[in-house]
């Protein structure tokens, strides 16, 4: 008899009340992948999109073709660039729990995702990023008064009370805004990429996305006119595990890795340790060159694990395991950097605490300084009439009439 095709429903490997299993990561060896050249033809490589590129070992030593060899300076700018977003996490968490903000969204366990990228890329290069990206502009300079006057919405929001918490932007370090619309980044990074090749530019595009997102249509969309046009572009998901309470199965990891959706369409495709900050610079300094040298775009999956909540409105504890991030077997990035810093005698666990007080210092005082202009419940507030600017180039007939019916209200 015939047996009768049955639904699969894809299911974590854990539940609450179960011990973590993370059987099914498959990992290399640190040092054991190749490395190709940057022209290097898809079909010649397309290995790298189920290996995964490594560098720091288990001892943490850097080994292989992937070690980007960063001077004892950069290494130290990358730790710091960690540890601020670590430390700025835990601040705004707890603010958003006192009710000085509305919402939250953490990036524990996700650091090195974002600030490898960008120490790795050039500050022309223009990123457009998903909601756990806060990295980004660390990396690029960004005072974190910035960031949370925009948590507040208070009068030096650079969103204009117009976006939730978190969805920052910044024209001047060339980072696009943050949508939550999951998945636009990436035709827009696509579009945008095309753009400055069609200018002569070198500038490239980079976007981020987590791998639920990969199924939605605008990421198939992106890969599409990103493999036709050769666009210079590095598309980068983040596979953290989980979408929402969702396990990263239903967007369709059970059955091959996500990296390995790129070689059908024709671009290069590389899996990495996302934890390895050392992996994630290598590979995008590589990516970025392919770009750049006219060699077409490139599909980079970081395999990764949201430690902390999706958000402030998520509870983990209903859908898998208490504390499972404590068992991810790539580790913490942060402590996994540190550690290859001590080893190589350029660190010290007494510099570390010191880097980490001095990082609490910096944050907490620029708290402060963001209350100063404004919370949600004391001034200075948003001007009001800033409602009507900044959605058409010239402000159009009605809005300008709106504006003096809104002006006379007040007035009488």
């Amino acid at each position: 008899m015939a047996r009768k095709s049955r639904l699969h429903i894809p299911h974590p490997p854990a539940r609450p009340g179960d011990r973590p299993d993370f059987g099914y990561v498959e990992i290399s060896e640190a040092g054991e992948v190749d490395r190709p050249e940057v022209n290097s033809r898809v079909k010649h490589m397309e290995s790298l999109a189920h290996d995964m590129v490594r560098v720091l070992d288990d001892q943490h030593a850097a080994l292989g073709p992937w070690n980007p060899h960063l001077d004892t300076h950069e290494l130290q700018i990358a730790l710091r660039y960690l540890v601020l977003s670590r430390v700025f996490d835990e601040r705004m968490l707890r603010m958003q729990r006192q009710g000085n903000i509305s919402f939250y969204m953490q990036s524990t366990g996700e650091e090195a995702v974002s600030i490898g990228a960008a120490m790795a890329l050039q500050p022309s290069d223009m990123l457009f990023p998903s909601y756990r990206n806060s990295g980004l502009h660390f990396a690029r300079g960004r005072n974190p008064v910035d960031l949370m006057c925009q948590c507040l919405s208070n009068s030096k929001d650079m969103c204009k009370g117009r976006q939730m918490p978190i969805m920052y932007h910044w024209a001047r370090g060339k980072i696009f805004s943050i949508s939550g619309n999951l998945g636009t980044q990436f035709p827009q990074a696509v579009g945008w990429a095309m753009a400055s090749a069609i200018k002569g530019e070198d500038a490239i595009a980079a976007a981020w996305l987590g791998e639920g997102s990969t199924a939605e249509a605008d990421f198939h969309h992106a890969l599409t006119f990103a493999a036709v046009y050769q666009a210079p572009v590095i598309l980068n998901i983040v596979n953290n595990q989980w979408a929402i309470s969702t396990f990263q199965g239903f967007a369709g990891g059970e059955r091959r890795s996500f990296a390995a959706r790129g070689p059908g369409y024709g671009i290069a495709s590389i899996r990495l340790d996302g934890n390895d900050l050392l992996a994630v610079h290598a590979v995008t300094r590589w990516a970025a060159e392919r770009a750049r040298t006219g060699n077409g775009p490139t599909l980079i999956e970081h395999v990764t694990y949201r430690a902390a909540a999706h958000s402030t409105s998520d509870d983990p504890s209903r859908y898998r395991p208490k504390d499972e991030w404590r068992s991810w077997p790539l580790g913490d990035p942060i402590e996994r950097l540190k550690r290859h810093m001590i080893v190589q005698g350029d660190w010290t666990e007494a510099r570390h605490d010191k880097l980490v007080a001095d990082v609490r210092e910096l944050v907490d005082e620029s708290w402060k300084e963001a209350l100063t202009h404004g919370s949600m419940t004391e001034g200075p507030f948003l001007d009001k009439y800033e409602l009507f600017e900044d959605v058409f180039k010239d402000i159009p007939t009605h809005l300008i009439s709106q504006r003096e019916q809104m002006l006379g209200f007040e007035e009488d």
